[in-house]
């Protein structure tokens, strides 16, 4: 079923689905708040790789980027039509303009936003990203920062969350839920 052919769902049964550039944290802050929230928790790389029997790097390596977004648009869709969760996206799961009509319909998404310096500085701990190899980190987040950030405009809710620890990204994101409606007020 295409999905604009879905009817929106409530919002407070919505799954929250992390948007953001690589190196941003939602993988580590949607697991613990999914831990917080009583969800299951899903990332969609690590979904993607189960399904594809290879990691990342191997699909980019092996059928290119326009395969893994293929795939990602599948695992999307899967996640998505499933029952409420957290779900950590890829970075650019959400420029597929079928997964971002199913999102729209289907989930809360947070646009988790930081500096580009601090992104730079995480993303360079591992050489797992196909994206980033062989480049100037700080420089290809930009360019990706320049091409993605209109799309990641779209989302439900904008959490900053460059500054703090984990658990500082997971206490405002629940906040941006409780004013959006999705979860109710805590005491």
């Amino acid at each position: 079923m295409p999905a604009n052919d879905l009817e929106p769902i409530p919002v407070q049964e919505r799954t929250i689905a992390l948007v953001g550039l690589m190196g941003v944290g939602k993988t580590t802050v949607g697991r613990r708040l999914a831990r917080r929230l009583g969800l299951p928790f899903a990332d969609g790389d690590v979904e993607i790789e189960a399904a594809a029997a290879m990691t990342v790097s191997d699909i980019f390596a092996r059928y290119g980027e326009s395969e893994f977004r293929a795939g990602e648009a599948r695992v999307m869709r899967r996640l998505l039509e499933g029952p409420r969760k957290v779900v950590a996206t890829g970075g650019g799961a959400m420029l597929n303009p079928e997964t971002r009509a199913l999102m729209k319909a289907r989930a809360v998404t947070v646009w988790m936003r930081a500096d580009l310096s601090i992104v730079a500085q995480r993303v360079q701990r591992r050489d797992t990203r196909p994206l980033l190899r062989g480049r100037d980190p700080l420089e290809a987040l930009g360019q990706l920062a320049e091409a993605r950030y209109p799309v990641y405009a779209g989302a439900d809710l904008v959490v900053d969350v460059t500054g703090g620890a984990h658990a500082e990204a997971v206490e405002a994101i629940m906040r941006a839920l409780e004013a959006h409606g999705v979860l109710e007020s805590r005491p």
